[in-house]
């Protein structure tokens, strides 16, 4: 199979398009489940001090 240089070019940078726009999704995924995770640490947030005064008398 022949390809002249310039049709190796296009194809080349089709390419580099194609996987630019994958990173570009996957940034965008990885950024929503990140700001999803704050959320819910945010909302699973409990009082400091609860916890540290335990009375053990039995």
């Amino acid at each position: 199979m022949d390809m002249s240089i310039a049709a190796m070019s296009v194809s080349m940078h089709q390419n580099q398009a194609m996987q630019d726009m994958g990173v570009a999704i996957l940034k965008q995924a990885m950024d929503t489940t990140e700001v999803a995770a704050e959320e819910m640490l945010a909302e699973l947030a409990v009082d400091p001090n609860l916890g540290n005064i335990v009375d053990i008398q039995a």
